[in-house]
Formats: C-alpha cells, structure tokens, sequence
C-alpha cells in the first residue's frame, strides 16, 4: 500500500501493469476507484497509477489547511517523483481534469498527453452554493446526491449505476466536510482560460452528453490547438464509469493517433 509524502501529506495511490506511464486523477467527490474499468483495461499495456486526491480514499484529509489546485497537482507529480516516473500520460477528471491541466501547461517536460474529462479550465462557477451543503453529520447524503447530478438521468437507479456510486459514500464518516470544501474552493479558484492556446502537448477533452462541464470542455478544447474533443451519448460527468468501453475506445484512438499506444 504506497504512500507519497514528498508534499507534506500522505497520498495514497496504486499502480497496476508495466509499460509507459498513465497517472489517473479522480474528480471531487469519488475516490481512485473512479478508473477501475479504465485500469482493467489498460494495465496489461501500460503502468497505470491510480491517485486518491488529498480529502479522499486512503490520502490525508487536513483539516484547517488553506490549499490551491497546484498543491494538489504537486501531491500526484510527488506520487510520479517516488515511483521515478519523469513523465507520463495524465488522465484526470474534473478537479483532476483540472491537475492535468495544470501540469501540462506549467510542467509540460512532466506531460506526454492531458486527457481532459469535463475540461473546464475554471473549475465550477457555483462553488459557494455546493459547499454550503456539504456538512459533516449529512455528508454521506449529500454526496450521494453531487454524484446523482454528475451521471446521465436514470444511471443511478439502475442496479449497476446504484451499486457503483454507494462505493464512493460507504466510508463517508472517514472523509472531512472541511477538506472537501477547500478541493472545491481550491479548483474555482485557478482559471487557466489564458493558457489554452499555449498547450503543447497532445490533449484530449472528453464529456459526456448530459455533462455540466460540456460548455465548458468544449469552449477548452476550441482553445488548445490540435485538441480532440469527444462527447459520449447517454453519459455525464462520470462517463468513465458510466459507458467504460465508449470511454476507453475513445482514449485508445487518441492514444494511437498520437502514436503513444504500445504496439
């Protein structure tokens, strides 16, 4: 069970198979089990690192700290420092489509493609109001109901949808009401709009149709020159979960376009 503590925090994170590297960043409020279908799939090609963010999982969860979207983005470039990893390919979503964002604009010799799910380059633009009901005594409840609003409609009453999202609030009382607050507050506040059309690496914007991030992944993904930009039908936010094998068919053509799938 590895833990990074090269930022201050302990960071847990996974990995799974050999090959190039492809470091995974969750969104808020899911945990690293957010890629378990994209692991499965990739791990026989590639060395896949799966990162519980600060706040979340089996990583610290302070308290009382005062932390930015770049403190986050050096917790996992931290995770990539103590498994030697110079660069690699980072996959994130949400706030952690935010930390790849980050990387490959401010640590590019870090990046060797961003994939982007949601994309938005400001984060939410509602964040008062999200915070303002994430309360410890209710937090179970009010994830549960973040996350119903982050899937197509009808996906978390199916048997399937149901049981996937309960994972993510089964050990709620383990996670801080505070330190989620501040990961929301920590992605509103860094807008990296200007910096689009300075990408140089590979990216990859994906969103599903129902997802509240679409206007503005796709308003990032007209600003990075060269970007692909796919929308997958009957999914949301969490698209990665929601339609696994459109998702990974997705990233395996940008991969190979890009010629960084292994032969």
């Amino acid at each position: 069970m590895p833990y990074s503590s090269r930022n201050g925090l302990n960071i847990h994170y996974e990995v799974h198979g050999d090959g190039p590297p492809m470091v995974f960043a969750h969104a808020n409020p899911f945990d690293r089990r957010l890629w378990t279908y994209q692991v499965a799939r990739f791990s026989p090609f590639f060395r896949c690192i799966v990162v519980d963010l600060r706040g979340y999982g089996l990583s610290d969860k302070p308290e009382n700290l005062a932390f930015t979207l770049k403190d986050m983005t050096h917790d996992v470039l931290g995770v990539c420092d103590d498994e030697g990893i110079q660069k690699a390919i980072f996959v994130g979503c949400s706030v952690g489509s935010g930390i790849a964002m980050l990387a490959a604009t401010e640590y590019t010799d870090r990046v060797a493609a961003a994939v982007m799910v949601g994309g938005s380059s400001t984060g939410p633009s509602d964040v008062e109001s999200i915070v303002s009901g994430i309360q410890q005594e209710k937090l179970a409840e009010y994830l549960m109901t973040l996350m119903r609003g982050y899937v197509a409609p009808g996906f978390a009453d199916t048997p399937l949808g149901n049981y996937l999202l309960k994972l993510f609030v089964e050990d709620a009382k383990s996670l801080s009401a505070n330190c989620i607050r501040q990961i929301f507050r920590a992605r509103a506040s860094y807008d990296m709009t200007d910096r689009l059309p300075h990408f140089r690496v590979p990216a990859l914007v994906i969103n599903g149709e129902y997802d509240n991030s679409l206007a503005k992944g796709t308003q990032t993904a007209k600003l990075i020159p060269g970007c692909t930009h796919r929308i997958l039908p009957n999914t949301g936010h969490a698209c990665s979960i929601e339609d696994p094998q459109a998702f990974d068919a997705a990233l395996i053509d940008f991969l190979r376009a890009h010629q960084l799938y292994p032969a």
